[in-house]
């Protein structure tokens, strides 16, 4: 028993000292420097979500980046930005991409939106959220995919996995999830073929 409980009290002192660290942003002086309105992606359009629909953070030296979620809106462009800035909504992505291909960027990739429902899927990965709706094929156009695809490529190459569909997921597919977007007629085999022709020259990506 005592072996077991100078176990388990090594196990406790290792997972407070691991949840530390990740916090150790927090301590003034050390958290990286931000600068309002900066953009991750190339070309997007700032615009801020409530800061209620999103945690603070530090990505990627206090949780890994490995994923990419795919949403629909289930409305328009404006629609999601409109509820992305309403601090009663609860939720936000990071990305709105518009029918267009025009890409609005709402929240910094070191911090943590609440768009996937799920903490530990949140915490994991960048949300993009894409104009229209489930069930209308059309919505998702040509100048959207691609839009996208240069989008999702860039952020494969800046924290360094794969673009393939255990990285790149839809928003059904995150454990605990009642939704069904993107849906059936997303293309995933287009898409995905997308992401990697825009893949970046490797001397551009994160770590040289």
């Amino acid at each position: 028993m005592l072996i077991g409980g100078g176990a388990a009290l090594l196990g406790g002192a290792v997972l407070a000292r691991e949840e530390l660290e990740r916090y150790w942003w927090l301590v003034p002086g050390v958290e990286k420097e931000r600068v309002e309105g900066a953009l991750d992606h190339p070309g997007a359009e700032w615009t801020a979500a409530s800061r209620a629909n999103w945690r603070r953070a530090d990505r990627p030296d206090d949780y890994r980046v490995d994923r990419v979620v795919i949403h629909v809106v289930q409305g328009s462009y404006p629609t999601a930005l409109k509820v992305f800035k309403d601090p009663f909504h609860g939720a936000a992505a990071h990305y709105v991409v518009r029918e267009d291909g025009h890409v609005a960027q709402m929240i910094r990739e070191l911090d943590v939106a609440f768009h996937a429902g799920n903490r530990e899927m949140n915490e994991r990965s960048i949300g993009i959220e894409h104009e229209g709706f489930v069930d209308r094929p059309e919505d998702f156009t040509d100048a959207m995919y691609a839009a996208s695809a240069r989008l999702t490529a860039g952020i494969c190459a800046r924290y360094g996995f794969p673009a393939d569909r255990e990285h790149i997921i839809g928003h059904a597919e995150v454990p605990g999830t009642d939704h069904t977007d993107p849906g059936p007629h997303w293309d995933w085999d287009r898409y995905l073929r997308l992401v990697r022709a825009a893949a970046p020259p490797r001397k551009e990506r994160a770590g040289g």
